[in-house]
């Protein structure tokens, strides 16, 4: 079996928002890329999160009371997580990546030192051996 590195789509490749960021901020970044769930990092590029659309969505809610002005005031950090989102390291071997990934759109990945370095999707992994799949069906 491959390294998980090889399903990596790498931190450049990733959109992702810094912990300082606003709700405002944090909206604006989830319509521009049409993605429902973003990794958070701090400055220093430690992985610290995840948001999801839904939490968002009761931020603006309950922190903001309807009022987009009020998403300029008040950090992602503020919001409540309803589901954790687990990282893993480099070196998590590939059965524990697919019983994360099992729950979760996708994997953040961090190195030795907590650094996010990348994401691994659920649809890389189930593409990767659903292509195996048919390989050994085809040699039948």
């Amino acid at each position: 079996m491959k390294n998980i590195l090889f399903f990596l789509i790498p931190k450049a490749n990733c959109s992702y928002l810094f912990s300082d960021f606003t709700i405002r901020q944090a909206l604006e970044k989830m319509e521009h890329t049409g993605y429902a769930t973003i990794p958070i990092l701090d400055r220093s590029g430690k992985y610290v999160g995840t948001l999801r659309e839904g939490d968002l969505l009761w931020a603006v809610k309950n922190l903001c009371n309807m009022d987009l002005r009020e998403t300029e005031e008040h950090g992602i950090m503020e919001i409540e997580h309803h589901r954790n989102t687990r990282a893993v390291s480099v070196t998590t071997n590939i059965d524990d990546l697919i019983n994360t990934a099992l729950d979760q759109n996708f994997v953040p990945v961090v190195d030795d030192s907590g650094s996010f370095i990348g994401i691994i999707t659920r649809r890389a992994i189930m593409k990767y051996f659903l292509d195996k799949y048919n390989e050994s069906n085809a040699a039948e």
